[in-house]
């Protein structure tokens, strides 16, 4: 028995779908908010809807309005293919390509200038419903949302390269409970996802990249997690961004270049970063700010090396070297057991003669850092004008002529009462013994010489 909440885009009667399938989904939504107008018929009422989008290109040039519960958005195919890439190849190498644009089940972001001004107004889906109980159960799964070109100055006057052109993929305004975004593809957007109050929302195994900024919680919220993911946003975003949040996961994330941070928690609580793979160019790789506490940052893997791709060269966040790749402002916080790599070019320090910072404690209190480990390499910055080549023979050059100095852990005046424990030696922390505690990582050798009856290394 075919069910009449199952709906095929390409099957329904109002509007064109490869046109404008903004359209046809809010002729949807109205037909389900018609036909599903009790909210009490045997212990039910209001069930939601599927709506299928088939494998194909569909332009939207009218934004899709959300404002009911238990619907899912379905596609066949996240799709996901790099723009940046072909936009930096010349134009008369295109014929060669296999492809150009992004596939799969494929929304085609078209809106106007003039629909951006407003918050929301220039995201393809928005989803808005205030009164109670909040919105719920929303779900958006497997498709792609392509914002198409950037459009504003990007670095070498290309604007392609600028990540500004005012789309969002996903908005969602209103507090929401359950939401699940899975398995999607978003690129060229301004902003991919961006949700406000949220609770119990799950962003996980999606690919979003290329974009100005991937996921940003807004306002605040609750009880969520990101993980899984593929992301890379923008020098000028946030590759995760998450204010005013408490009991947040983030896990599992592989974190690409060239966000401002990979991850930016802004007044966050007792929540946990772990587990994920971080690379950046860029200090201020995380950021736990405006007193974010009592939160987990362990087991992850934190790589800042050199932009190796010709048309971003000399494009960086603000940050200097001195920032720190993980940076503090908070109090109880644990920083344990993560690995951090810094390969940087010693040219390319900020400001001039500088020594980098790994982790930096600007303020807050009873903070513990322990058992974390610093490589530290000096690296002949290369580059090349192709984007995959020469970023993998970065990651995969393990060869590094000399050591490169830096300062492990730096706990500034403001920040008091931390405990710093085995995670950088003597020379490399910069702390105040008389109202923090500190313990050294063990120098080789160290005190052999010094000590009565020493024996000799086999």
């Amino acid at each position: 028995m075919a069910s009449s909440n199952h709906y095929d885009v390409t099957a329904w009667s109002v509007g064109d779908p490869a046109d404008d399938i903004g359209v046809v989904i809010n002729s949807i939504i109205t037909d389900v908010k018609e036909r599903q107008g009790s909210s009490e018929v045997a212990d039910g009422g209001k069930p939601g809807a599927v709506i299928y989008i088939p494998p194909g290109d569909y332009r939207l040039r009218t934004p899709v309005v959300i404002d009911v519960s238990f619907l899912t958005i379905l596609g066949a195919g996240h799709g996901f293919t790099s723009s940046s890439i072909r936009f930096n190849v010349p134009r008369e190498e295109w014929p060669g390509l296999h492809e150009l644009w992004p596939g799969g089940s494929r929304i085609l972001v078209d809106l106007p200038v003039s629909d951006v001004d407003a918050e929301g107004g220039g995201a393809a889906f928005r989803v808005e419903r205030s009164g109670s109980p909040r919105i719920s159960a929303v779900s958006f799964s497997n498709f792609c949302i392509d914002g198409l070109h950037f459009a504003g100055d990007g670095p070498g006057n290309n604007p392609e390269n600028s990540y500004v052109n005012g789309k969002t993929g996903i908005s969602v305004i209103d507090a929401n409970d359950s939401f699940r975004i899975t398995g999607m593809g978003f690129v060229y957007l301004e902003h991919a996802i961006t949700v406000h109050h949220a609770d119990a929302l799950s962003i996980h195994d999606n690919f979003i990249a290329e974009c100005g900024s991937c996921i940003e919680l807004r306002g605040w919220g609750q009880a969520s997690k990101i993980t899984d993911n593929l992301i890379g946003a923008g020098f000028r975003g946030y590759s995760i961004y998450a204010e005013h949040h408490g009991g947040l996961l983030i896990s599992a994330n592989n974190i690409f270049p060239r966000g401002a941070s990979s991850v930016h928690l802004h007044g966050v609580t007792r929540s946990s970063v772990t587990a994920n793979r971080m690379h950046s160019f860029y200090p201020g790789m995380m950021v736990l700010a405006s007193n974010s506490s009592e939160n987990l940052v362990a087991s992850n893997h934190f790589l800042r090396d050199e932009e190796p791709w010709t048309p971003f060269i000399g494009v960086d966040n603000g940050r200097d070297d001195e920032y720190g790749l993980l940076n503090i402002s908070g109090s109880g916080n644990s920083v344990v057991g993560n690995h951090f790599s810094e390969v940087v070019d010693p040219r390319s320090i900020r400001p001039s003669g500088a020594t980098p910072v790994v982790i930096r404690l600007t303020a807050g209190s009873d903070n513990y850092v322990a058992s974390n480990h610093v490589v530290a390499k000096e690296v002949d910055a290369k580059s090349s004008d192709s984007c995959f080549e020469s970023q993998v023979d970065a990651l995969l050059d393990g060869q590094a002529a000399h050591g490169l100095t830096v300062k492990s852990v730096v706990v500034d005046d403001d920040a008091r009462r931390n405990t710093i424990l085995d995670s950088g030696p003597e020379d490399q922390v910069i702390v105040d013994r008389a109202t923090n505690a500190f313990r050294a990582t063990p120098a080789i050798g160290a005190d052999l010489d010094e000590r009565d009856g020493a024996v000799s290394a086999t």
